[in-house]
């Protein structure tokens, strides 16, 4: 049972079928899905980040700013498009974004030269934050809502196995083929994945009285700005260290770069841990989950940096981060949606544009301190240094919803 203070006393979502057995099953895995390919297409190109720079003539430095640009397609999407979407059922404006998404990822492959690269990243990534958004919305209608934070874990975990299993053998065919079939897989799970939501997901109508004002009205919520700026700054650390992993492994740490997908794939098994566990501990707790995540992260991203030329604790670290990072994103995601009750479908996607500002922060903040001659372990210090922020950030926020919560009760 959540024992929140920042939970509100009533949420009205819309009316959709509560699934249980197969179809719940079937349903989770379409959503899910989505979620996988957007994961390969966000931390493949992290992977590939050497491929990519050699194929376009740019530095490291400047592979990254595609990074940056994917997070502020999300960053600038998630808000629009969920707002102009307030009246589509969901179901509906899933499959549209899907769709998006797909066609967007596969003119990445025709990109000519850096510039073009750059447009055609942040038009990729303008559908993520939104899918992710109304896809744990439809997610949570489809389960009792004492199990809505395992519900939201169950479709982040799409992301999650994406690094698993997606990242490394797209990392593999990048490095053996060229780097520029990580598009073209990602299109093609993107089109599957349209298909089994189209098959499995039931109907599910918008919000009672859905509008792009009403979904607006989350903007004015304190505790809205707050949850984001919790996130941005949290894991922006994450971000300004796993941006720049693949040069980290090979001139840190010492392993030969055909070791860098096998690494991914630890890190990705870490995220699959921190969702499943993090769902759990978000239907226990939200801001206990928050506090949890974010002090592992200070802790372990310190660590990181101080034994990252040692290969055995280098990759034990790895998988550690990849959970601790996951164990925050349902408790980020449920806070949201707790801090704006009537206009859940934005909060709920407003989650992934402050994940992408951090996103698009970390990897710009690695990219300067690199620059600036610290050398590949100066990003994991940053990474501790926001981490900390962040908590002391998600502490403000929880303070802030006791007294709201008392001001209520009053």
């Amino acid at each position: 049972m959540n024992q929140d203070a920042s939970a509100p006393t009533h949420l009205s979502p819309a009316k959709s079928t509560q699934l249980s057995g197969k179809a719940l099953l079937w349903a989770v895995i379409a959503l899910a899905m989505g979620g996988f390919g957007i994961g390969t297409t966000e931390f493949a190109i992290m992977g590939l980040l050497q491929e990519g720079a050699a194929d376009l003539g740019v530095s490291n430095a400047q592979m990254g700013l595609l990074i940056s640009a994917y997070a502020l397609g999300v960053v600038v999407g998630a808000p629009i498009l969920t707002a102009l979407g307030a009246k589509v059922p969901r179901k509906t404006m899933v499959l549209w974004l899907m769709a998006f998404f797909t066609v967007a990822n596969l003119s990445s492959i025709f990109a000519a030269n850096y510039e073009w690269m750059l447009v055609s990243r942040f038009l990729a990534g303008l559908p993520h934050g939104a899918y992710f958004g109304i896809a744990a919305i439809l997610a949570g209608t489809l389960v009792p809502a004492s199990m809505r934070g395992r519900a939201i874990a169950w479709v982040m975990l799409g992301l999650s196995v994406a690094n698993v299993l997606g990242v490394p053998v797209v990392t593999f065919l990048g490095q053996s083929f060229g780097w520029r079939w990580m598009f073209a897989v990602v299109g093609l799970v993107g089109a599957v994945t349209w298909i089994c939501i189209r098959a499995f997901v039931p109907f599910a109508p918008a919000h009672e009285g859905a509008s792009i004002r009403r979904e607006l009205t989350a903007l004015r919520s304190g505790q809205v700005w707050m949850a984001m700026l919790t996130g941005i700054v949290g894991f922006g650390g994450f971000f300004a260290v796993y941006s720049y992993i693949s040069p980290i492994l090979t001139d840190v740490t010492g392993l030969p770069i055909t070791m860098v997908p096998l690494v991914l794939g630890l890190y990705g098994i870490g995220m699959v841990a921190g969702s499943l566990v993090g769902g759990r501990l978000a239907d226990w707790s939200v801001l206990g989950a928050i506090y949890v995540a974010t002090s592992a992260m200070v802790i372990f991203m310190a660590i990181f940096g101080l034994v990252a030329t040692h290969a055995a604790p280098t990759l034990l670290l790895v998988f550690i981060l990849g959970a601790t990072g996951s164990l925050l994103v349902p408790a980020l995601q449920a806070l949201l949606m707790d801090s704006a009750p009537h206009a859940q479908s934005l909060a709920a996607s407003l989650n992934h544009s402050a994940l992408n500002v951090a996103n698009a922060l970390g990897a710009a903040l690695g990219a300067a301190v690199i620059t600036a001659g610290m050398g590949y372990r100066a990003p994991a210090f940053l990474g501790a240094g926001l981490a900390l922020l962040g908590l002391l950030l998600a502490l403000a926020t929880g303070l802030r919803a006791k007294k709201l919560a008392s001001a209520r009760d009053r």
